[in-house]
């Protein structure tokens, strides 16, 4: 049986397989971009991601660096016709992650 959600689980599987994350998010907001001119004549439901990724390979690595990997990641799946149209992406280091944690701990006591 085909997946009900082919660009979601090449993401998770690409992800996965090249960065082994520690924390991965994947949020389909397709739904919520369904009425743009440009999706208009699109028939896929997976057009638009938000995706949360930790990982050790984006040590000493800039935001751009980072982004830039994951793009190269899903390359194919953003090119393919009714494919994904706009990734979203926050990408941290495992250090990165734990500092945020203790200062939300510390605002929220």
């Amino acid at each position: 049986m085909a997946s009900q959600t082919p660009m979601e689980d090449a993401l998770r599987t690409k992800i996965t397989e090249s960065l082994s994350p520690t924390h991965l998010e994947i949020h389909n907001d397709s739904h919520l971009h369904s009425h743009h001119k440009a999706m208009v004549d699109s028939t896929s439901q997976e057009t638009h991601f938000r995706v949360v990724i930790t990982s050790e390979a984006f040590k000493s690595k800039m935001q751009p660096a980072r982004h830039r990997m994951v793009y190269k990641l899903v390359d194919e799946e953003m090119k393919k016709e009714g494919g994904i149209h706009a990734l979203q992406l926050r990408t941290r280091t495992p250090d990165e992650e734990k500092t945020q944690e203790e200062r939300a701990r510390q605002v929220n006591g």
